[in-house]
């Protein structure tokens, strides 16, 4: 018995190492909007999920990206290891306004900055704010933004 189960709890590791290096795809969504587009954004929201991002991903739909949802407002940075997908970044406020946008290369390790404290970081794919004519300034809704 003591044999099965520490071959069960082997291959539960080996299972769980699997899953490390394999993109998180069955999160929560939310419809946001900004002016007239609308982005399907799956929510990051425990900690795990938000170190795990987009990493792993091999593509990714054009008006789909991630909400990485926190805590509380602070000076968030982002960077791309492991993040195979080259992604344009926004820095939100509470109220949806975007602080300020960035472009960030995949496999990188150059640190993505809010100009200020904010709670909620969109990532899209790359160009997907200049192409959409959407800055800082701009303004997202949505349930989070509430």
């Amino acid at each position: 018995m003591k044999k099965f189960l520490a071959i069960a709890l082997a291959a539960l590791a080996l299972a769980g190492a699997a899953r490390a290096d394999e993109p998180q795809m069955n999160l929560p969504r939310v419809k946001l909007t900004t002016g007239m587009h609308v982005i399907d954004a799956q929510v990051a929201s425990t900690h795990q999920e938000r170190m795990t991002g987009l990493m792993f991903r091999k593509e990714m739909p054009p008006n789909e990206g991630m909400l990485f949802v926190f805590e509380a407002p602070s000076q968030q940075c982002f960077w791309m290891k492991n993040t195979l997908l080259p992604l344009s970044i926004a820095f939100v406020a509470d109220d949806g306004t975007i602080v300020n946008v960035d472009e960030m290369k995949p496999q990188t390790l150059d640190s993505h900055c809010s100009a200020q404290p904010v709670r909620y970081v969109l990532e899209m794919n790359t160009g997907w704010f200049a192409r959409k004519g959407v800055k800082a300034g701009a303004r997202l809704t949505g349930t989070p933004f509430r």
